[in-house]
């Protein structure tokens, strides 16, 4: 077992170059989801009323709004990233693995992008 070619060691490229920054955003990503999720749960939990007009009524607040939104991209950009290693790793021929990573890009953005407008219409009252 070498360390790679001689071509890539001169460039620094290998297994341990690539793959620090995705693995680095994951664990963010995680810590974030974690405080937020905590933060939601704690909010629901102080809640007097779980009813619609309750929760539309915290959700108007500022102060709800925006760790909502913190909260939905956190958890959409994580799900994401895990689930692009997991096509990556799994997924051996190049045209499955490209329209799985693409479908998997549509779907987080556009689930994503479906949240913040729910949030964003409720917070600013349409």
């Amino acid at each position: 077992m070498g360390t790679g070619t001689e071509i890539g060691r001169v460039r620094g490229l290998g297994a341990a170059k690539s793959g620090v920054g995705h693995w680095w955003q994951q664990r963010v990503t995680a810590v974030a989801n974690i405080a937020l999720l905590l933060w939601f749960v704690i909010s629901l939990v102080r809640m007097p009323g779980l009813d619609y007009a309750s929760v539309v009524l915290w959700l108007r607040q500022p102060v709800a709004a925006i760790p909502m939104l913190l909260l939905i991209v956190s958890v959409f950009y994580h799900f994401r990233l895990g689930v692009q290693v997991f096509i990556e790793d799994y997924l051996h021929n190049e045209g499955t693995k490209l329209l799985a990573l693409l479908a998997l890009n549509f779907y987080a953005l556009g689930g994503a992008a479906a949240a913040v407008f729910a949030v964003l219409k409720i917070a600013l009252g349409a």
